[in-house]
């Protein structure tokens, strides 16, 4: 029997990508360590948001082997092939992919190099512990959450030891560099610019 509605399925359950792509329903979900999470419909405040960043990165990786994705895009943080043994599928609103190995027909497969989570009322909690966790233990080398309605940026950078480290928040009047992109300059203040 296809799975038409969110309501088919046990939210206690667990699932892995094989399952997940056999779902028919129109909300968006993401799979945590196999668990369902459901995405709220972002707002202006947010789409403006990711469309800044989206500019700034597209125009700082300009003829380079890196790429920039905005969600919906699905991102399997797994070292294995196999759909049956995925269980984390993420959709963040910003990745960057520099080895396009990574890269398949269906999203990434694999871990990104850096990835942006705006916040949005309510996903707090989720994007500042479960998928800071998940995206350390992934080995992402950075971790962004920018928080419009404080009008600041939270960078995580993973470290030798395979842990982040937090930097000073970015806020306004600040310019955002990364090693990941050189050339990448974010102005904090046009990010969040209402």
């Amino acid at each position: 029997m296809p799975i038409t509605s969110l309501d088919q399925l046990d939210p206690n359950g667990s699932y892995t990508y094989a399952d997940y792509l056999l779902w028919k329903f129109e909300e968006r979900v993401e799979l945590l360590r196999g668990k369902i999470r459901k995405m709220a419909a972002p707002s202006m405040k947010h789409q403006r948001t990711v469309t800044r960043f989206t500019r700034d990165i597209a125009n700082a990786l300009w003829k380079t082997p890196c790429q920039v994705f905005v969600a919906p895009f699905d991102v399997r943080l797994t070292r294995t092939r196999e759909d049956k043994d995925v269980v984390t599928v993420v959709q963040p609103d910003l990745c960057v992919i520099c080895n396009p190995s990574k890269l398949d027909a269906r999203g990434c497969n694999g871990t990104p190099d850096l990835i942006i989570e705006i916040l949005s009322p309510g996903n707090s909690r989720i994007e500042m512990k479960d998928k800071f966790e998940l995206y350390q233990e992934a080995g992402v080398l950075e971790y962004w959450i920018a928080n419009p309605t404080e009008k600041m940026i939270q960078v995580f950078r993973l470290n030798e030891q395979g842990h982040y480290i937090g930097l000073p928040p970015s806020v306004e009047g600040d310019i955002l560099t990364t090693p990941i992109i050189p050339n990448l300059g974010v102005d904090v203040t046009e990010v969040f610019v209402d």
